[in-house]
């Protein structure tokens, strides 16, 4: 029964990955989180358990202990992604987020189910579904609010909701049905706020890109300010570091476009080849990173325009 009360979750889950028109989370990563969820859950449940055998009191354990560790522990695998730029928007944050938390529940749901075998099936329905809206909501919440602001105010929300719903302030069917009306609205919302976003930056840094290319394949590369910024710079670093700069910046130019118009081309329906050649390139980029160091990294990111989407967009080459 509690199954049957993850099943409408599922769903949602995979609306969500149908509705990412980008396809910037593929269903094995999607799989591989949902696994990840059911580990935490897991964990959550020794370190739980452990609690109330040194002595802490039910009610305080379910109220404000066991969410303060199983919003921790949620949170743990979606700030990795974050550091390691494996999630650019938030739309991929919120997908990620919600398999966490779908898969904790899916764990918490049949753990639960085997140890109150005499609850009615209506009960597990509800339970089950208004448990798995929840973990997903909140970790979904924690995702967007880390990926665009502070992990920790994320992480503090995700509490609270995880909090209140754990006080059982109102009745099981009714903690359901405002967690419905209000997470997954929400989180579609905010879905296309981000889809709105990720266009608009497609849009504008293919054309910066383009334009910077076209200078640099005209020849008169020298005479423009990218150009005339580079040749600024031979008093602070020698003529071969130099070169390897504006190799450095071809390359990483013409990978952001390659990635935009991946990104393009899955919008529109269209089937995207792994290339060969993009695993050499980026090989070859992060050897002139090194050759140019951490101070002429720097020197170049006036002309790179870099943000944390544009770091993460050297993960989808790389997929």
């Amino acid at each position: 029964m509690s199954l049957l009360g993850f099943l409408p979750v599922a769903l949602f889950l995979l609306s969500l990955l149908y509705l990412d028109s980008y396809k910037l989370v593929r269903l094995r990563t999607l799989l591989e989180l949902i696994v990840v969820g059911i580990v935490v859950a897991a964990v959550s449940l020794l370190i739980n358990h452990w609690l109330l055998r040194i002595g802490m009191p039910r009610r305080t354990l379910t109220r404000y202990a066991a969410p303060a560790i199983e919003e921790l522990l949620k949170a743990i695998p979606i700030l990795w992604m974050i550091r390691t730029r494996r999630i650019g928007f938030l739309i991929d944050a919120a997908i990620c987020g919600f398999a966490v938390g779908a898969g904790f529940a899916l764990a918490e749901n049949l753990y639960f189910f085997s140890t109150l075998t005499n609850a009615p099936p209506a009960l597990w329905v509800v339970r089950g579904f208004g448990t798995a809206v929840m973990h997903g909501g909140t970790t979904a919440i924690f995702a967007i609010v880390g990926k665009s602001r502070k992990a920790s105010f994320g992480l503090l929300i995700a509490f609270i909701l995880h909090s209140l719903f754990n006080h059982f302030i109102l009745s099981p069917a009714m903690s359901t049905l405002v967690i419905v009306l209000i997470l997954p609205p929400l989180l579609v919302i905010v879905f296309g706020q981000s889809e709105k976003y990720l266009r608009e930056w497609i849009g504008t840094g293919f054309d910066l890109d383009s334009e910077l290319l076209e200078v640099m394949n005209s020849g008169k590369f020298a005479e423009a300010r990218a150009g005339q910024y580079l040749q600024s710079l031979r008093e602070h670093f020698d003529g071969s570091v130099l070169a390897d700069m504006l190799c450095y910046l071809r390359l990483q130019t013409e990978l952001s476009l390659r990635v935009k118009g991946v990104l393009m081309m899955r919008e529109n329906g269209f089937p995207v080849k792994k290339d060969a050649e993009v695993g050499e390139k980026l090989s070859e980029l992060r050897y002139l990173k090194e050759s140019i160091g951490k101070t002429g990294d720097l020197a170049l990111a006036p002309l790179l325009h870099r943000t944390p989407q544009d770091l993460w967009q050297l993960q989808v080459l790389g997929e």
